[in-house]
C-alpha cells in the first residue's frame, strides 16, 4: 500500500513514505534527482511518508465517554417512541416490534430493561375492548410510559428546543452551503438530527418554520431539504488551531516544528512529519471550495475534506457523531470514499473510539485532557446531565450493581460506568 502525497515547493526534499492504500502506487512518481539544480526546476514534488500501519491509539478518557453515553442509549430511544405517540405510551405487545430500533437482541426482555429505570419509565395496565368469545371478561395489556419527573424533563427539553429554533435552523442552513448542490435528503439528515439536537419532528416543523432559508423539495432520492438563501456571514469556518505553547523559559523559535497532540499519543517520526507538511499547505474555505475544483485523491483534497468533517463535527452538540453517518453524506460533502482512513490518519484532528456496537469520531479540539467537552453549558447538556441523574437514581433504587459485561467496551477493556 502506498499514499503519493504531491507538494508544491523548491526547497523541501522528499521525505519517507507512508504505507496507505490512498492512492494507487505510481513509482515514476518518486523518481526525484539528487542535483538541486534539478530539484529547482520541479514544480510539483511528491514526498511520501512511510509507515506500516495507521494505528489508532486508545484515549481512556474519551473512550470513557464514549461509554458514558452509551448507557443512557435505550433510555433515549426509547423515550422517543414514547413521545412520538399522541398519547405518550405504547403498549408492549407493539413495544415488542421495536427491537430493533433499541438494540435489543431477541433473548432480552424489554419488560426487564424497562424496570430497570423506575424513575424514568412506568409500566400500567389498560383494558381492552371485549371480544366475542371473552364478553364476559375483562382483560387489560400492559403499556409504558414515562414518569411524572421524566415527562417533566422532556417538556422542559421540548420548550427549549422551541426557544432556541432560529440557532438550529442556522445549522441545518450551514449543513446545506457546505453540500456540493446545496441539497440533502431527509431520510440521511434524519441520522444526524439526535447529534445536532434537532427535534424528532423536525422534519415537519422546523423544516417548514422557515422558508427565507430553505424550502423541502421532491427528488429522485425522495424529500430533501434544498437552500433558499446564501447566508455570507455564516460562511465562516472554525479558526485555524493555533499552536500551543511549550512554557519554555527562553522566548525563542524552536529549532524543529511542533505539533499539537492529545496526552500520551505517540505517533512515528514519518507520520508526525507528514501531519507537520499537511499542517503547513494553505486552508481552503470549505463552503466556497467544491470538492471538484481539486484533483480528486490529492492532498489539496483531504486538506479540504478534514476541514468539511471539522466543520460538521463542530454543529454537533457533544462534538461527536457515528462514522457511519459521515459515510452516509461521502457524495453529498466531496469526502473521500475511505473517509474512515482518512480521519483515522489525522489524530491531531479526530478521534476514533471503538467503544458500542458503532465506531464513533470525535472532534479533539472539542474536549479537555479529562475527557470532558470543554462547552458544559449548552441548555441542552444540561438538561441531558438530569436524565442521567434519574438513571443514576435508578441504579440506586434497584441496587444495581454493575457487572463485568456492563463495564465491558467492544474490545474488552474494562472501565468504570460513569
Amino acid at each position: 500500500m502506498a499514499l503519493l502525497l504531491p507538494f508544491s515547493s523548491q526547497n523541501f526534499l522528499p521525505i519517507a513514505s507512508f504505507r496507505s492504500d490512498f492512492l494507487p502506487w505510481n513509482p515514476h512518481l518518486f523518481e526525484v534527482s539528487r542535483n538541486h539544480k534539478n530539484i529547482s526546476k520541479t514544480k510539483n514534488i511528491s514526498f511520501p511518508i512511510s509507515c506500516s500501519s495507521v494505528k489508532t491509539v486508545r484515549s481512556p478518557s474519551l473512550d470513557r465517554h464514549i461509554v458514558k453515553q452509551n448507557k443512557i442509549r435505550f433510555v433515549l430511544k426509547l423515550q422517543t417512541l414514547l413521545l412520538s405517540k399522541p398519547k405518550c405510551y405504547i403498549p408492549l405487545q407493539i413495544l415488542n416490534k421495536c427491537r430493533s430500533y433499541l438494540s435489543l437482541p431477541k433473548p432480552r426482555s424489554i419488560l426487564s430493561m424497562i424496570h430497570r429505570y423506575p424513575t424514568i419509565f412506568e409500566v400500567f395496565s389498560i383494558p381492552t375492548a371485549p371480544m366475542p368469545f371473552n364478553a364476559s371478561k375483562s382483560l387489560s395489556q400492559l403499556c409504558v410510559r414515562l414518569t411524572p419527573a421524566a415527562a417533566a424533563l422532556a417538556a422542559e427539553e421540548s420548550s427549549l428546543r422551541s426557544a432556541i429554533s432560529d440557532s438550529l435552523a442556522t445549522k441545518l442552513q450551514k449543513l446545506l452551503m457546505l453540500s456540493s448542490h446545496h441539497r440533502l435528503v431527509l431520510s440521511k439528515l434524519v441520522h444526524l438530527g439526535p447529534d445536532l439536537g434537532l427535534h424528532p419532528n423536525f422534519r415537519s416543523r422546523l423544516c417548514n418554520d422557515h422558508p427565507e432559508k430553505f424550502k423541502t423539495i421532491d427528488n429522485s432520492y425522495g424529500r430533501a431539504l434544498e437552500l433558499v438563501s446564501w447566508d455570507q456571514d455564516l460562511a465562516k469556518p472554525l479558526p485555524s488551531l493555533q499552536i500551543q505553547s511549550l512554557g519554555l523559559i527562553v522566548d525563542r523559535p524552536l529549532k524543529f516544528k511542533h505539533l499539537n497532540l492529545r496526552k500520551g499519543l505517540n505517533l512515528k517520526r514519518r507520520h508526525q512529519d507528514f501531519l507537520i507538511r499537511f499542517r503547513e499547505i494553505p486552508d481552503v474555505c470549505p463552503y466556497s471550495t467544491a470538492a471538484l475544483e481539486m484533483p480528486k485523491e490529492s492532498i489539496e483534497a483531504e486538506k479540504r475534506a478534514c476541514l468539511v468533517v471539522r466543520e460538521i463535527l463542530g454543529m454537533m452538540v457533544e462534538k461527536r457523531t457515528l462514522v457511519d453517518h459521515l459515510t452516509h453524506f461521502r457524495k453529498e460533502f466531496g469526502l473521500p470514499n475511505k473517509l474512515r482512513g482518512m480521519i483515522v490518519r489525522h489524530p491531531e484532528l479526530f478521534y476514533v473510539s471503538l467503544k458500542g456496537q458503532r465506531d464513533s469520531v470525535l472532534l479533539v479540539e472539542g474536549y479537555d485532557e479529562n475527557g470532558s467537552l470543554l462547552d458544559k453549558k449548552k441548555e441542552t447538556l444540561v438538561i441531558k446531565e438530569k436524565l442521567m441523574e434519574l438513571v443514576r437514581e435508578s441504579k440506586r433504587e434497584n441496587g444495581h450493581f454493575w457487572t463485568a459485561d456492563d463495564l465491558k467496551g467492544r474490545d474488552g477493556q474494562h472501565l468504570d460506568p460513569w
